[in-house]
């Protein structure tokens, strides 16, 4: 199946009541664990956070392919950050970072029987283009450009991260992955 018909599938699936339900509901749980499921680890001296919030966009991606993981991605961002109890800046680019791994995940989950090789491929784009370079990019720009620091020290804290997010997000989006597959939609 190519992108675009995996897209106009996808966008397809926004008509089906069942679906529209179930991203509510992953919506919601994608809001709370965005406010709620996010720690750092200090023995990493706070470079890495962790966080299930990508868990609700995977399950979105296998179910309801790249355009409902991606509306769960960029929606999830924008009303958690405005429901936090906490407060703090609101930043678009991260906004655009869950767009962009809905598309990546809904474009390889979707319509695919989820597989070691479709989650570790999907994690990998998804980790260098979106986690590494963007995100790295999005806290350079917001905290490194003015006070001199290098665009560099934003990169591999990035790429440390995510290396240490490797095993444990692709065995939970594998095995969510596989549960959500044996799920049949009836219209």
């Amino acid at each position: 199946m190519t992108l675009k018909e995996k897209t106009l599938n996808s966008a397809k699936e926004l008509s089906n009541l069942f679906s529209l339900t179930a991203l509510a509901m992953l919506l919601a749980l994608r809001i709370i664990l965005g406010i709620f499921a996010n720690s750092t680890m200090p023995m990493f001296g706070n470079l890495v956070k962790i966080s299930l919030n990508f868990l609700p966009i995977a399950v979105a991606a296998a179910m309801f392919g790249p355009v409902g993981a991606a509306l769960i991605g960029g929606l999830g961002d924008i009303l958690a950050f405005f429901m936090n109890p906490a407060g703090g800046t609101y930043f678009p680019g991260f906004t655009l970072n869950g767009i962009i791994t809905g598309l990546i995940l809904g474009y390889f989950l979707y319509k695919n029987n989820v597989s070691v090789k479709t989650v570790i491929i999907s994690w990998a784009i998804n980790a260098v283009f979106v986690e590494v370079l963007l995100s790295g990019y999005w806290l350079y720009f917001i905290y490194g450009a003015g006070q001199g620091n290098s665009f560099w020290i934003y990169l591999w804290t990035r790429v440390i991260s995510e290396a240490i997010k490797f095993v444990p997000t692709v065995l939970v989006i594998l095995a969510v992955g596989k549960a959500v597959g044996r799920i049949r939609i009836k219209n």
